[in-house]
């Protein structure tokens, strides 16, 4: 292979000089000022476009680029200063029609101009750094003809004065507002903003402000609203219409600062027609728009959720307070659920079910429903009242729901502990009576309740359920014994587990010995099935079936145990004093007197006659059978004469128990926590045994310092040496 040495081309300079014609230039220019001249008279369709490029081209490879580039300039502006003196002379409503035209004239012809110059565009301009064709036809135009002193203000108020004509309801030249807000916009975003933009956001703002002050004075809140709406509605579709899109956020706040934000309070304070009187008359029209609307503002929300809970805490304090509301029991409870229903919708339909708002509510909810602390007793009574009569004309269903919004107030409860002694109490009447309206609208009230507060809260309530399953059984075990040798009165008996029943201890009464044999043989059998037990009568809840004949009537009446002793005492008396009746049955004094009470004083069902006749039982009073006695039905039900609600002692004696109840819960939650924490001062020690109780109730701190106290007593812990409010768990 031979190594030549490669040939590398290149190019060599002319062996002769190029003579250059001294007018070339100048002969060069003159036919494209014509061509430019011509453009603009709308002469150009006679131009030929490719010679008028080739000259151009020879001028920029000649080195006459900035000699061109400056003639172009000297042109343009005399073609615009002719341009802008047309526009100026343009009369009324023809201003931006003239301004228009002329401007759609100027951006064909540039486009021309840079089609002619291309080759300057692409290589001269880029290399000297100056501003390309196009965009200096516009940068002239924006300087000579927008920013004329004789066009300037006008064009800003010609715009101004139209938008405010079609405010006030004027239809006006939409299509010639959207080319000239365009002519603005090509000209550059500051060009827009300043010439146009900015004045026209504080043009709003001014009309805004005094608008708003005209409408406020003379609607009231709902109508302001809706003018407020509208009015924002028709900002935002006229900046779609014609005016650049990031306006539209502009306009807004300028709306909502003038229309809502500088009048936010007034409005939803606005006597008679505000947010409060919206809340009362259910408006979920206006409130919707009212959350719509105050969500573009500045603590909008916070406020209107601020005043809804002052009127919702206000309303629910007067409703929980009033004497009149508290004598009945289920109405109260009632008036709550119907509270809550009215919140709740207006909550999930014009509150879009904001977080925010349902937390508010739950509070101002929580907060009334505590101050009364009946509260529990009367829950328990309404869930008592509908589970024993069952919802009038409503299906399962129907009372599934009816106990799921009960136990929405449960949940606000803090002393859910003395709402369980109630509900346990009146369980256990409903069981032991058999009055309970359905078994499975029982078992499922007692699920909420064991989802709701854990197995710790029911274990006993589903021990009383056991007990009731059980006592069947035993007593179908009992009658099979039996099986025939059944000589008088049969009994059904229920065997009630201690300490899963709120029973109290009480004394036996002497029962007639036709039941007191019956029973002995139960007891026998009972005792006989189940060793180390032991069975005591609770003849202070039973109920009997017994045959009574009235002269010539037979009635079958169902009373009390107490009310049957007494009656079985007239098999052998016609006539009885109280002391008598009271020697015989050894009845406490209190239940005697209600029980004779209910036998004589009641009208319709007397089956006895008292004298002297008068509403109370004295102790002087005797008693006579009354052969008398009539009724339509052949099976009487007479009931003893109780009050629905507690007595002053009864509750004084049931939040006893509670209190007492509370104590060994607030040491166990004490022991638990120093257990894991060894060494802890006496405010986390309150604070985390509230945390551990707060779901059962809220423990006073002056009760946890004193089971402290207890326990140091009993040596679980002790205080430190050096800091007497540090203790320390004692293994």
């Amino acid at each position: 292979m031979n190594s030549q040495r490669k040939r590398i081309p290149k190019i060599e300079p002319f062996k002769h000089r190029v003579e250059v014609d001294p007018k070339f230039f100048d002969k060069s220019w003159k036919k494209l000022d014509d061509a430019i001249r011509e453009i603009y008279n709308h002469n150009a369709s006679g131009l030929s476009f490719e010679e008028l490029y080739r000259t151009a081209y020879n001028l920029v490879l000649n080195k006459h680029g900035g000699k061109l580039y400056d003639k172009l300039t000297e042109n343009l502006k005399g073609h615009l200063k002719e341009m802008g003196k047309l526009v100026e002379a343009a009369q009324g409503g023809l201003f931006l029609e003239d301004l228009q035209r002329r401007w759609a004239d100027h951006i064909k012809a540039s486009q021309m101009i840079r089609d002619i110059l291309m080759y300057m565009d692409r290589t001269f301009i880029p290399t000297s750094k100056k501003t390309a064709v196009f965009e200096l036809g516009l940068e002239l135009w924006r300087d000579i003809v927008v920013r004329s002193p004789k066009i300037q203000g006008r064009l800003l108020d010609t715009l101004l004065e139209l938008i405010h004509r079609e405010r006030m309801g004027e239809i006006i030249n939409r299509g010639l507002m959207r080319n000239t807000t365009k002519m603005l916009m090509e000209l550059g975003s500051s060009v827009y903003k300043d010439e146009f933009e900015r004045p026209f956001l504080e043009a709003s703002a001014s009309f805004y402000s005094g608008e708003s002050q005209q409408f406020i004075e003379c609607c009231d809140c709902g109508e302001y609203l809706k003018k407020a709406e509208r009015r924002l509605a028709e900002e935002l579709e006229r900046v779609t219409q014609y005016m650049d899109s990031k306006t539209a956020d502009k306009i807004a706040n300028v709306v909502d600062k003038e229309m809502l934000s500088n009048h936010m309070q007034r409005l939803i304070l606005m006597e008679n027609s505000g947010l409060v009187n919206m809340l009362i008359d259910d408006k979920h029209e206006d409130l919707t728009r009212m959350y719509d609307l105050f969500k573009r503002v500045p603590d909008g929300h916070s406020t209107i959720r601020s005043v809804m809970t002052n009127h919702v805490k206000e309303t629910g304090k007067t409703l929980v307070t009033d004497p009149e509301r508290l004598r009945d029991p289920v109405d109260f409870v009632q008036r709550l659920l119907n509270e809550k229903d009215k919140y709740d919708e207006i909550v999930s339909v014009s509150f879009s079910n904001d977080k925010a708002f349902q937390n508010a509510l739950n509070s101002s909810f929580e907060y009334f429903i505590n101050l009364n602390n009946r509260s529990p007793e009367f829950i328990s009574l309404y869930i008592d009242d509908k589970l024993r009569k069952g919802v009038k004309g409503a299906n399962e269903e129907d009372i599934e729901t009816v106990l799921d919004k009960v136990m929405m107030l449960f949940r606000y409860l803090q002393e859910k502990d003395v709402f369980e002694k109630y509900y346990k109490q009146h369980l256990a009447k409903r069981l032991l009576s058999g009055k309970t309206s359905s078994d499975e609208a029982e078992r499922s009230m007692l699920v909420k309740l064991k989802t709701e507060c854990g197995y710790q809260f029911t274990s006993k309530l589903e021990g009383m359920f056991t007990d009731m399953k059980t006592s069947h059984d035993t007593m179908q075990s009992f009658h099979a014994a039996l099986s025939g040798n059944i000589d008088g009165p049969t009994i059904s008996v229920q065997i009630l587990t201690t300490g899963s029943w709120p029973t109290q201890p009480c004394a036996t009464c002497n029962l007639p010995p036709e039941i007191l044999d019956i029973c002995e043989k139960f007891r026998a059998y009972y005792l006989g099935t189940h060793n180390g037990r032991r069975l005591t009568w609770q003849t202070n809840m039973g109920n009997t079936d017994i045959k009574a004949t009235f002269g010539s009537r037979k009635h079958e009446l169902n009373v009390s145990t107490y009310q049957m002793c007494v009656l079985m005492l007239f098999n052998s008396d016609d006539g009885l004093t109280y002391k008598d009746i009271e020697q015989a049955t050894a009845i406490p004094h209190v239940d005697l007197k209600r029980c004779l009470q209910s036998l004589a004083c009641v009208k319709g069902k007397n089956v006895l006659r008292k004298e002297p006749m008068s509403k109370d039982i004295s102790e002087s009073d005797t008693f006579f059978f009354n052969d008398k006695f009539t009724s339509k039905l052949v099976k009487v039900k007479i009931g003893t004469v109780v009050a629905q609600k507690e007595t002053e002692p009864e509750k004084q004696e049931t939040r006893h128990r509670v209190e007492e109840d509370r104590k060994p819960q607030v040491e166990a939650a004490i022991v638990r926590i120093m257990k894991s924490r060894r060494v802890l001062d006496h405010n986390s020690v309150v604070t985390e045994v509230t945390k551990q109780l707060q779901s059962r109730f809220l423990p006073n701190p002056v009760v946890i310092k004193k089971r402290i106290e207890s326990l140091i007593e009993r040596e679980f812990l002790e205080r430190d040496k050096t800091d007497r409010k540090l203790y320390r768990y004692l293994a």
